[in-house]
Order: structure tokens, then sequence, then C-alpha cells
């Protein structure tokens, strides 16, 4: 299968925990492309206290480092968004416009603390709705709260959040936790895209093995949803939910 739109990946160089060069661009984004992704959509940190980093500065470190990448072949359609943190703080960023979401203006990768999730998180996923921004929550698999109870999920799916799957779960990269929550959530129909989650080449190994996993579990028809229908409709803003 091929077509698929990466909603998550950290290729952009020195900006965060993710590419450390611009070789490690060009060797993860060959690689996404060789396991299917047409289309990958960088996704930088956003974080204060951890990733400091402005909607001007990761337009900066994207601009760069596409100039710099610019003459390597074999490359997907590339793209810039943003992984924002959701405290206070970006949320405030998202009232004023000083954040990155997905091309289109439809949607916007979000990511919450892993242990704990903030009190009346859907209230504001419906505040971010209002706006004509639909929250996307990342990698719903490494939250615990998570791991103990898939349900508790639900309030934010009904307050418009959409899920998506970091595949490299289902391969068991983050652990076993992680691997047992994405299946659960697979078999349940929680999400409604899966991403790669790349932050260096050698990631995509797992990425291949997680999409192979998938297939498994869910059928080719629904992985080719969630690796490209679902993204497809979240960037145009026609989620059926």
């Amino acid at each position: 299968m091929r077509g698929f739109i990466d909603l998550h990946c950290h290729w952009v160089a020195s900006i965060d925990d993710g590419a450390k060069s611009v070789a490690d661009s060009i060797a993860m984004l060959r690689g996404l492309r060789q396991a299917g992704f047409d289309r990958v959509i960088a996704t930088p940190h956003m974080r204060p206290g951890m990733f400091d980093n402005t909607k001007q500065d990761l337009e900066a470190a994207y601009a760069r480092t596409r100039k710099e990448i610019a003459s390597a072949d074999g490359l997907p359609e590339l793209d810039l968004s943003s992984e924002h943190f959701f405290d206070e703080v970006v949320f405030e960023r998202f009232l004023s416009g000083d954040v990155l979401p997905y091309p289109g203006g439809n949607a916007a990768l979000v990511e919450i603390n892993t242990r704990i999730f903030p009190a009346k998180l859907e209230h504001r996923f419906f505040d971010l709705m209002r706006k004509g921004i639909r929250p996307v929550l990342a990698h719903p698999e490494r939250y615990e709260p998570v791991w103990k109870d898939i349900h508790v999920l639900d309030a934010v799916v009904d307050g418009g959040a959409v899920l998506l799957l970091d595949v490299a779960a289902l391969a068991g990269k983050y652990g076993k936790a992680p691997q047992r929550a994405a299946e659960s959530l697979v078999e349940e129909g929680y999400y409604y895209a899966a991403c790669s989650d790349a932050h260096k080449p050698s990631d995509v190994e797992a990425v291949k093995r997680g999409i192979d996993e998938l297939e498994d579990m869910a059928g080719k028809e629904e992985a080719a949803f969630l690796l490209a229908e679902g993204p497809a409709q979240i960037l145009s803003g026609d989620v059926d939910a």
C-alpha cells in the first residue's frame, strides 16, 4: 500500500529531540517514503520548559531544513505543523493564534502529561472546536490512565478529539503496557489515524513492523483508512465524528 500521510514526525533538524542533523532528516524521510508515506508533516515540539520553541522558531527551523535537503531525491511531500504540549501557556497560544495547526488550519496535534489527564481536558478541547480546530491527540496508548482503562478516553473523544496511533507501539517500541493499550484501542475502533512519530532514522524499522502488525490486527482496509484516508479527512476538516 502507498499514499500514507504521516501526521506526526520529528524530521526537522536540530530543533527538538528529533533529527540531529540534515543527514538524519534525509535518511528518515527516505525510509518513511519506502514504508509507504507519500506525505510527511513535520511536528517538532512546542513544550514550554522542555522545548521552548515558538511558532517563529519552528517556522525558521523548518525553512532551514527544507533548504538544506532541497537537492535530495526520494523524499515524500513535506509540510509543517507542531506537537503542542497542552498546558496553560500553549492553550493561550491557541487562543491568540501563536501555534502551528496542520496545513489547512482544521486540526492541530496535541499531547498531554503521560501520568495524569488535565482537569476538564474535554472542555478545553471543546474550546478549540469552537475556534474551528479539531484536537488530534498524540499517542494515547502511552498515557498511563489509558493503561488501566481505555474508556477514560471517551470524554475527550466526545469533546471532539480524534486519536492518533503511533504504529511503532504495536511493535513494542515503548514497552508492553503501551503495546497492550494500542492493541485494545485498535480492537475497539478508537483510532482515527496512524502515524510514525519517528525521531531518528532507526525508528523506521519499528514503524514498518507496526504497520505490518496493524494490517494483521485490523485488516488491510482498516489499516489503509488509518494511514491514508483518516489523515486526509483530518487535514480537510471532513472528519466523520
